[in-house]
């Protein structure tokens, strides 16, 4: 519980830095951005590494899981499109619903405003004895299954946001190569796994694809660059490493240090967000609405944060043959936050959009990692009382 407070209130933190430093350092500051943005995608890429060694399947029984990715789709599709449509046609000008760019950055947007990062429910419901339940089995399928969800819905965001250019081609190309390698090398080569070793992966992972970046934005100027986001790489670098448990109490220390610093580097990301900086720093259209009051910016994210659980009920409508009180159970564990939702916000701000709508879905986040512990304690009641009736 308190590892889930602790990065709720780093990302606060990150936020408030975000506001002073430009003014504090002056010309200094574009220095310590570039440099929070690095640090950004190393602890991103080792985040998502350790995402990928999570991620086990049985080859022999892969139909046994067609309808698990289905809910798991669904569960990460549905907030998604709520919270756009929300965005569009509640808080954007009747006459800019029909504007594209409008529609592409909304949809941007709301996408990390549900991810699935529930490492925090596998902890609490192993401490009292459920690992063989039901629940916590599927929960566990359904969070690795989202997380990759959130993974891919992000290419069709990219071509919407750069357009279907011959870098798009490289980059379509890149992600089917990296997907065909981590299912046929899932689990395939033995590597170290200490904090160090994935650290030292995750920076080279992310220095390449940085290389990548600047080599062609050298040869094609920064319209012709190929930017391939660190998220699948890492995933994938996970995937195909030896599955076995190798973390030390220092290990968890090291992970939960960098998982805290990474919610600490997103708030510090953020661009200003009284409404004359954000209109000047930011090239996006949606960032041009005005800044509304603190209390109207918290119905929005009350309404936003509602919109999305209610899109992660979605594991309720399947599963008949459990007991309601296992569905609604599995459906909650599905509203846990942590950092891959973070690192969608990471991609956001790469594109330059800012303005209100993005203060609100980080506002949402922090909203709903708070409200995590509350989450756990209802999934762990539910667990006991479905455990109980089994056992009378």
């Amino acid at each position: 519980m308190k590892k889930v407070l602790s990065f709720s209130a780093m990302l606060m933190l990150g936020l408030l830095l975000s506001q002073v430093l430009p003014g504090v350092l002056g010309a200094n500051y574009e220095v310590t951005r570039e440099g929070v943005e690095v640090l950004l995608g190393i602890c991103l890429a080792f985040i998502m590494i350790n995402v990928g060694r999570e991620f086990e399947v049985d080859k022999s029984n892969i139909k046994s899981y067609a309808k698990d990715y289905l809910v798991a789709m669904l569960a990460a599709a549905m907030p998604w499109l709520l919270i756009a449509m929300y965005y569009i046609f509640v808080m954007m000008p009747s006459d800019w619903c029909g504007n594209g760019a409008v529609w592409k950055e909304s949809l941007l947007l709301s996408r990390f405003a549900a991810p699935t990062s529930a490492g925090i429910l596998f902890t609490m419901l192993a401490a009292i004895g459920l690992q063989r339940s039901w629940i916590y089995k599927k929960i566990q399928v359904l969070a690795i299954f989202d997380d990759l969800d959130t993974i891919l819905l992000m290419i069709p965001l990219q071509i919407a946001m750069i357009g279907m250019q011959w870098q798009m081609g490289v980059i379509l190309g890149t992600v089917v190569l990296l997907l065909w390698v981590g299912w046929k090398k899932m689990g395939a080569f033995t590597l170290r796994c200490d904090w160090k070793s994935l650290l030292l992966y995750a920076a080279l992972t992310y220095g390449t694809i940085y290389l990548i970046y600047i080599l062609t934005k050298h040869c094609f100027g920064e319209e012709g660059s190929v930017h391939i986001e660190v998220l699948l790489p890492a995933f994938v670098l996970g995937m195909v490493m030896k599955h076995s448990s190798c973390a030390s109490k220092a290990d968890d220390r090291a992970a939960s240090f960098i998982s805290m610093l990474f919610m600490l580097l997103v708030g510090m990301s953020m661009p200003l967000i009284h409404a004359d900086a954000v209109v000047g720093q930011s090239t996006s259209v949606i960032a041009t609405l005005p800044m509304p009051s603190w209390g109207t910016i918290a119905l929005h994210v009350v309404a936003v944060s509602l919109l999305s659980n209610i899109g992660k009920l979605t594991p309720m409508l399947f599963y008949r043959d459990r007991s309601l009180k296992e569905r609604l159970a599995l459906s909650i564990g599905m509203f846990t936050r942590g950092e891959v939702g973070a690192g969608v916000i990471f991609i956001a701000l790469g594109y330059n959009i800012g303005g209100p709508v993005l203060l609100i879905s980080v506002l949402t986040l922090v909203l709903n990692l708070i409200l995590t512990g509350g989450f756990v304690v209802i999934v762990k009641r539910l667990a006991l009382s479905v455990e109980l009736s089994s056992k009378n």
